[in-house]
């Protein structure tokens, strides 16, 4: 994994000043670093019969997509409101720089579907709780939650509870 992290760049002051933010653009333009990013995702969850992809908007569409794609899964999008058509839920969240929703279609999920979520980022982990919030429906199995990079000195893991979480690369 240490080969990823020469295609992490610093973007100091996005989006906000004081805020160093972690951009994974270099590793989604070169195909070998990013094939090696979703190998490595996908790992840990293979044999553990996910059947569907949760991608949390907007870079956790791509790695999500992809990961569905390796799994055989189905791929759900989580968005920001107004988004989606037809009926949704929706979860309200605190970000370490402010704060935001995620919305899911309501049909998205049946009961006995094993849930995989996926983002590229864990950092204070309001977005990935609020993306377990909305997969916790009855019946549902939440396998995980996986990402590229995790901001351990933000404790985001601790937001996720009991959930399986495997994380990439840690800042």
């Amino acid at each position: 994994m240490e080969t990823l992290t020469a295609y992490i760049r610093d973007i100091p002051d996005f989006p906000k000043p004081g805020i160093l933010f972690k951009d994974i653009t270099p590793l989604l333009l070169d195909p070998n670093a990013r094939r090696t990013a979703m190998q490595a995702l996908v790992a840990p969850f293979r044999g553990a019969g996910v059947s569907v992809v949760l991608g949390i908007e907007a870079r956790g569409f791509i790695f999500g997509a992809l990961v569905a794609a390796e799994l055989g899964a189905g791929f759900v999008p989580l968005r920001k409101p107004g988004k989606l058509p037809g009926a949704t839920h929706r979860v309200e969240y605190d970000l370490e720089y402010g704060s935001a929703a995620l919305e899911m279609q309501r049909d998205a999920l049946r009961p006995g579907d094993r849930a995989l979520l996926i983002d590229d980022v864990l950092a204070t982990g309001g977005t990935a709780a609020a993306g377990l919030v909305l997969t916790g429906q009855p019946g549902v199995v939440v396998v995980g939650f996986a990402c590229l990079l995790e901001l351990d000195f933000l404790h985001g893991r601790a937001a996720l509870g009991e959930c399986r979480v495997h994380s990439l690369l840690h800042y």
